[in-house]
């Protein structure tokens, strides 16, 4: 009767989910964006989250010129599809409006390559190509143990050896990715103008002003301050109401 219960309950909260995310697309075509993002919101609050619904919040703040909630939904967009080239352009426009130019210094190395190797894809979708291809192996195992001649079973063992070689490749991807997003957070300005400190206290001096839509790397916490650096490596502590974090 319980698992009945919470089976209806899944059932009511993806219908309402569904009905929700349309009515806010029907808003949205109307140029209501206020109300869409109450539609779109109300999705995020039952617990549904998806790209195409961070994408379609981002656009609405962005029609509504609010610089730091369109970022941080393209933003979130972009976490769980990172290929998709619309979320990206849109970003790049919404960065636009941002007060802050801060230079972007550039990552190289060995690690550089890895981590854009396997953002390619969130690390879920790394499991998924995972199991797919251990279908693939299994499939080319049946061939190898059943194949008549001798041929034919080296062709079948090297294409479970390569087959072997993507899914260690997919699965080590999805554990480094898994791990990257852990380690890194980032976080978004969210107040209109927020100063970072020398040392986690109001009273320590200035260092930089910075303006909603900034984004920002978290490097430590200590209580209701955070030690962020910034795409310039400039660090610094920032009080925890001007950020909304992102992971």
């Amino acid at each position: 009767m319980k698992k009945q219960l919470y089976i209806l309950l899944l059932i009511f909260q993806i219908s309402f989910a569904q009905s929700a995310f349309e009515k806010g697309n029907q808003l949205y075509q109307k140029e209501n964006y206020s109300e869409a993002i109450n539609r779109y919101e109300s999705v995020l609050a039952n617990g549904q989250q998806s790209a195409e619904l961070y994408f379609n919040l981002g656009n609405c703040y962005y029609k509504l010129h609010k610089v730091a909630p369109a970022i941080y939904n393209y933003e979130k967009a972009l976490q769980l599809n990172p290929n998709d080239s619309e979320i990206q352009t849109n970003l790049d426009f919404a960065r636009k409006m941002a007060v802050d130019d801060i230079k972007i210094i550039p990552k190289v190395g060995f690690d550089k390559l890895i981590s854009d190797f396997t953002s390619s894809y969130r690390y879920d979708t790394w499991a998924w190509i995972a199991v797919a291809f251990a279908f693939v192996f299994l499939a080319f195992f049946v061939g190898y143990y059943f194949s008549p001649t001798a041929f034919k079973k080296r062709i079948y063992f090297s294409g479970m050896f390569l087959v072997l070689i993507v899914i260690i490749i997919s699965v080590f991807s999805g554990m480094f990715e898994k791990n990257r997003l852990a380690t890194e957070k980032t976080a978004i300005v969210f107040a209109e103008t927020a100063p970072v400190k020398g040392e986690p206290k109001a009273s320590s001096p200035e260092t930089i002003l910075l303006h909603e839509g900034t984004k920002v790397y978290i490097l430590e916490r200590i209580a209701n301050w955070k030690k962020v650096q910034l795409t310039d490596e400039t660090t610094g502590w920032i009080s925890d109401e001007a950020i909304k974090e992102l992971n």
